[in-house]
């Protein structure tokens, strides 16, 4: 049954149980597995009817009327009832919760609007929705492809920004006597200077074809 606690929350196919409050005040939003498809082999589609175990996860969600919430979600492990079914077993997964994401659908979403409509950049998203940088990364790069075009429309004058991110490094090569260069970051933008697209592309790499090397031959650099 639906209840009103649930309508709050708002997390499609899981039931609120029960609320209660940890030590440090804050919300634990006790759940339940409310869609039946859940329950349905995700690799054939049966619909499983015996229980091999009971798991609690820990999903992390944006905050509920201004207060951070922690979600423990009671789930089942099904028996997958056709035997010819590689997947033998599987555990229930919703929407906003797939399997084995520590983050809800909602939040990793909003992070990634965050970088992409905000204006924020990706560590600011990260602190402010307490998750890590590479989380945040990857939801805008999804939100990303979401909305922009496969390709971008002809420019008639493209803008072109070179930036070398930290220092270069070298090593000594024996065999030809001299220092080469193992690590040097240059990221090359691409900008749609006449029109409204903004920044098209950015790769790393030079715009010389050949970045020059260092006559030495030293070891004491």
């Amino acid at each position: 049954m639906v209840n009103d606690t649930t309508r709050l929350l708002g997390l499609d196919g899981l039931v609120a149980e029960r609320v209660e409050l940890d030590d440090t005040g804050v919300p634990v939003v006790h759940l339940s597995t409310g869609c039946e498809q859940a329950r349905c082999c995700p690799q054939c589609g049966q619909r499983a009817a015996r229980v091999k175990q009971w798991a609690t996860t820990r999903p992390r969600d944006l905050p509920v009327g201004g207060r951070p919430v922690r979600l423990r979600w009671r789930k089942r492990r099904w028996y997958c009832p056709t035997p010819a079914c590689p997947r033998k077993s599987f555990t229930e997964q919703v929407p906003q919760v797939p399997a084995r994401s520590r983050l809800t659908t909602r939040l990793r979403q909003a992070a990634g609007a965050a970088v992409a409509d905000g204006g924020r950049t990706i560590v600011q998203a990260a602190r402010d929705h307490g998750v890590s940088w590479p989380v945040v990364a990857q939801a805008f790069t999804a939100h990303a492809t979401a909305v922009l075009p496969d390709e971008p429309e002809p420019v008639t004058m493209l803008g072109i920004d070179e930036v070398r991110r930290g220092k270069p490094r070298w090593a000594w090569d024996e065999q030809a006597c001299s220092w080469t260069t193992t690590t040097d970051r240059w990221h090359v933008g691409f900008v749609d200077l006449s029109g409204g697209q903004g920044l098209l592309a950015q790769v790393e790499c030079r715009t010389t074809a050949r970045t020059p090397q260092p006559s030495l031959n030293s070891k004491s650099l």
